[in-house]
């Protein structure tokens, strides 16, 4: 929370001029007639040679590319002479007018697709993930898709990702009804948002009522996805078990163990792979690893030195 709030976001938000007055709007073809929002800096923009690899960041849910980590990260990483990408999952930022169709969780084929745009557009550079929380999640995901095995993948970070959104879902309902209320609030606002650009698809103003995550889910699940049940929609896009057991890239999973929100102990349900490192600290809370209230942390100078390593070592 501390980690977002003022005055530390003002700082962060300051020493990421440079990124952001760098950075030009990309609409990437993901397939499937999806457009997914990306912000690309480079550092020819300050005069000096293309970046030798591309890193591509993903916020968390509700979040976008301009969450304060996320804008902290890109800085640190432009200021090392990276080709950055902040890029926005459907309905976050100010995308809700791009896609008709509602944002859930399992949409991962758009994200490997936004990636494989990339790679296309910066053919010959090798690429980097990054991501937090539930985009750090994703990531995990995009690199052990079978469908991104020939993208040129070098590394990923995953930053505080969603092991079991199962279990999250049931943390968030006991702990802190401060994390709860915060989530509920963002993804109200969202929906509001994405029935005021399509006012003829949709209609959430009994939805909108609900203060409860899961009644919440459990409703959009059974009228806007496929899926039969909550139940089998949240292990779509777990983690946990062998789902990471085909990684195609060396993979970082940083999280803290007094995260409030991501359960520790699932840690040791991931697959057991050479892939795959997991890093954990006592403290940091929830993609916060604060060092002061300055304009970095800790993970900004982690992922630079992990993303700059050579894939083999």
């Amino acid at each position: 929370m501390l980690a977002s709030l003022p005055p530390r976001r003002g700082r962060v938000e300051q020493r990421a001029t440079p990124v952001r007055a760098a950075s030009e709007e990309l609409l990437l073809d993901c397939g499937d007639r999806v457009v997914l929002q990306a912000f690309h800096a480079s550092p020819t923009k300050r005069g000096l040679e293309p970046g030798k690899t591309l890193a591509v960041l993903l916020h968390g849910w509700e979040g976008s590319a301009d969450s304060t980590y996320v804008l902290s990260a890109s800085q640190t990483l432009f200021d090392q002479g990276f080709e950055v990408v902040r890029l926005n999952l459907r309905d976050h930022g100010a995308t809700h007018h791009l896609n008709r169709d509602l944002f859930h969780s399992c949409r991962l084929p758009e994200v490997v697709g936004a990636v494989r745009s990339l790679a296309v557009r910066f053919a010959n550079v090798p690429i980097v993930l990054g991501g937090f929380s539930l985009g750090g999640n994703f990531m995990l995901r995009v690199a052990a898709d079978p469908e991104a095995r020939h993208l040129p993948i070098r590394r990923v970070i995953a930053v505080s990702p969603v092991l079991d959104p199962a279990v999250t879902m049931t943390t968030l309902e006991r702990g802190s009804p401060i994390y709860h209320a915060y989530f509920v609030r963002k993804w109200t606002r969202s929906l509001a948002k994405k029935q005021q650009v399509w006012p003829d698809h949709y209609d959430f103003e009994d939805l909108l009522r609900i203060r409860s995550l899961r009644e919440m889910t459990r409703q959009l699940v059974q009228r806007h996805t496929e899926y039969p049940s909550m139940d089998h929609y949240l292990a779509g896009y777990a983690i946990t078990g062998n789902r990471l057991t085909s990684l195609a890239a060396p993979a970082t999973v940083l999280t803290s163990l007094d995260d409030p929100i991501i359960e520790a102990r699932d840690l040791a349900r991931l697959a057991r792979t050479p892939h795959l490192d997991i890093v954990t600290t006592a403290h940091g809370g929830h993609c916060g690893f604060l060092e002061n209230l300055g304009g970095s942390n800790w993970v900004d100078s982690r992922l630079v030195k992990l993303l700059s390593r050579n894939p083999d070592s």
